[in-house]
């Protein structure tokens, strides 16, 4: 399968892609914005934020909920204003906050990464009902994920330096087990980043480096293949009117100019169809 062009906007780090109330909205973590698409219309939105932006989520309350790079806050799309809700890992400057997955309890799973993406500093994180909680997940350099299955028993961390994903069973209180190896890549591939569990459980991966994206079953064979006119795919988002639509995020970092040339479509979004829809809408419950 080949994925199609669908939006202009050559991010830098093209990230956080997220189906809220008919629209998509996504990030450029490295530019500092957040953007909103209605594909219906072709109305494109955006907003400055004071600081790297991973990741934007629904809320069940008012606003959405947004990532800086020190922490969770809540984003008010009306104002442009961001309130924040809790710092996370206050002695070590250089983390950022980098991706994001909602359980069906609204609690939000989220990493921290290495900015400079070599120490083994990154952490995954919970969040629930304003309060930030840590985890006994390992640290790595670049968390990614997590992914949540439709069910909420089993979650995906994306150790995206070690080219592995570890699966987790966790607790309805959110109590995650020791994990076992789910995926193990080669390197051939491209690393894996960010990750999302649709209505069946498969998990979908995109590989930064990689020129793909790729779902995964809940048993870990490879079910599906979509290829880009680009290197750097970052992670899907599904949703549509009928929640087949899949939309990818794509970035620019790490090519060279003459990388860029190649890839005139670097860091802009792409659409493909794929067989199982999205997972029931979730809204964080902060």
């Amino acid at each position: 399968m080949q994925a199609g062009h669908l939006l202009s906007v050559g991010a830098t780090l093209g990230e956080g892609p997220a189906w809220i109330d008919g629209a998509l909205w996504f990030v450029d973590i490295k530019q500092d914005t957040i953007f909103r698409f209605d594909p219906a219309t072709k109305d494109l939105r955006k907003w400055q934020a004071p600081d790297h932006v991973g990741w934007i989520l629904p809320s069940a309350n008012t606003g959405l909920i947004a990532s800086l790079k020190t922490g969770p806050c809540r984003f008010l799309p009306d104002t442009g204003a961001f309130e924040p809700i809790a710092q996370v890992q206050p002695d070590l400057p250089d983390n950022r906050l980098n991706d994001a997955g909602i359980d069906g309890q609204g609690r939000i799973w989220f990493g921290t990464m290495d900015n400079l993406e070599q120490s083994e500093t990154g952490r995954i994180f919970l969040l629930d009902k304003g309060t930030v909680m840590p985890t006994n997940l390992a640290p790595v350099a670049i968390t990614n994920g997590p992914a949540i299955s439709p069910d909420g028993t089993r979650l995906y961390h994306v150790d995206t330096l070690g080219r592995k994903v570890i699966r987790y069973m966790i607790s309805a209180e959110g109590t995650p087990d020791a994990g076992d190896l789910f995926l193990q890549f080669s390197g051939d591939e491209g690393h894996p980043d960010g990750a999302i569990c649709d209505a069946e459980g498969g998990v979908w991966i995109g590989f930064f480096g990689g020129s793909a994206a790729r779902r995964f079953s809940p048993e870990g064979a490879l079910t599906h293949e979509v290829n880009f006119p680009v290197s750097n795919v970052t992670k899907i988002a599904l949703g549509g009117t009928d929640g087949h639509t899949a939309f990818a995020t794509t970035a620019r970092q790490g090519l060279s100019d003459e990388e860029c040339a190649r890839q005139p479509l670097a860091g802009d979004i792409f659409t493909f169809r794929v067989e199982v829809p999205a997972s029931p809408e979730r809204r964080a419950n902060t």
